[in-house]
């Protein structure tokens, strides 16, 4: 549907962007669309007011995600037109932040992800697979990844980084898959998202001095060196453990649906293991993650992106999607090809805002991809693929369940 301002004939016309509700690899054709045929243009999306600038091209989208002329601070507080009827960060959390309030917090994270702590994090991941993998040759075939594999090995990688103990991995499920779900209701994710907050504050109020190499030791003693506020570090822990567990968990769901649904590629990789890291790139590429867009920036002055002006006070999107489907940037970026040497996609997001924990999410995507196919060489699908059911009001896509055999 597209809609024109009264009375300016000359204005960008208004498209108003419903986003279905997709399977794992299907491409959205709105976004398509707009890509090839208007590639810096203003939508309406289901939940919000009035409209924002969508731009798909990769340059301008990279553009756009490094230019400071466009702020993430002044979205806050305003009701800008989105798909869920919610913000998925705190107040004051790094993803509302600009530089050099945004630099500041995630030298902070960046601790963590040291290059010691991710050899400690892939020694861990391949135990914790191996276990749950244990777990599904015991329960036997027929079983479904999402329950005993995708969803809970993510989760206890994050929480494992984040310092949560065992025993309350379950409340942190419930509270992140609340927050992300664009279906669950403003007040229902506003309530969870409080839950997860007074949660992180008392762990990281535990965690002061304790010398531990946890993101929560890490942030308390941020807080204690007055590097962060302690709201600051609450909505850093919240916003890690949420995209850890649940982007992951979806995203690693897809790639193995994308694999059981392309034998070719499978044989070529179970052939070839060496080409893992290059197959996981391709795969973080080629399959659209997310539903619609993150969040938006605010031009805080008229900026030209595309050939078009922005005016300043406009909210922008910037679709990391299209942009990895440019043509101008990936030839054939319709085909999933394992041979894409050069592959600069922008899966992780791009400038300051790149995803924080992107070296830990292709450990697990390794790891998880390796391992199943090593354990179980005859991994199928348990039922047709067009029986599969996909989540709906999803943030982030992938199936509700994933039965295989074997």
């Amino acid at each position: 549907m597209t809609t024109t301002a009264p009375g300016a004939a000359d204005t960008p016309q208004v498209h108003f962007w419903a986003v279905p509700d997709l399977t794992g690899l299907e491409f959205d054709p709105f976004l398509a669309r707009l890509l090839h045929e208007d590639p810096v243009t203003r939508v309406r999306l289901p939940n919000g007011e009035g409209h924002a600038w969508l731009v798909t091209r990769y340059e301008d989208v990279k553009f756009v995600s490094v230019d400071p002329r466009f702020s993430r601070q002044a979205v806050w507080g305003r009701s800008i037109t989105r798909l869920a009827p919610h913000f998925i960060p705190m107040e004051g959390a790094v993803g509302f932040a600009d530089p050099p309030d945004h630099t500041r917090m995630r030298r902070v994270v960046a601790r963590a992800f040291s290059a010691r702590a991710l050899r400690s994090l892939r020694d861990h991941a391949q135990t914790v697979m191996d276990r749950l993998l244990d777990t599904v040759e015991e329960h036997g075939a027929p079983a479904d990844l999402m329950e005993l594999v995708n969803r809970p090995f993510p989760l206890a990688m994050v929480s494992e980084l984040m310092g949560v103990p065992d025993g309350d991995r379950p409340l942190m499920a419930r509270w992140s898959d609340t927050i992300i779900s664009a279906g669950a209701g403003r007040e229902a994710s506003e309530r969870a998202k409080a839950d997860m907050g007074r949660y992180f504050t008392e762990l990281i109020g535990r965690s002061h001095g304790t010398g531990r190499e946890t993101l929560a030791a890490v942030l308390a003693d941020a807080v204690d060196d007055e590097t962060l506020t302690e709201h600051e570090a609450v909505g850093l822990a919240v916003l890690i453990q949420i995209g850890g567990a649940h982007a992951v968990r979806n995203n690693s769901a897809n790639m193995v649906f994308a694999l059981l649904t392309h034998p070719d590629h499978l044989a070529r990789l179970r052939a070839e293991p060496e080409l893992l890291p290059q197959a996981v790139d391709e795969l973080l590429r080629y399959i659209p993650h997310r539903n619609a867009v993150g969040l938006s920036r605010i031009a805080t002055e008229d900026v030209e992106v595309g050939g078009v002006t922005i005016p300043a006070g406009d909210p922008v999107y910037v679709s990391y999607l299209t942009a990895n489907r440019d043509p101008d940037v990936f030839p054939e970026p319709d085909r999933l090809d394992f041979d894409r040497a050069y592959n600069p996609h922008v899966a992780f997001g791009h400038g300051p805002h790149y995803c924080p924990g992107s070296a830990l999410a292709r450990i697990e995507s390794e790891i998880l991809l390796d391992s199943l196919w090593t354990r179980f060489p005859g991994l199928r699908l348990a039922v047709p693929e067009e029986e599969l059911r996909w989540q709906r009001g999803a943030l982030i896509r992938g199936p509700e369940t994933l039965p295989v055999t074997w």
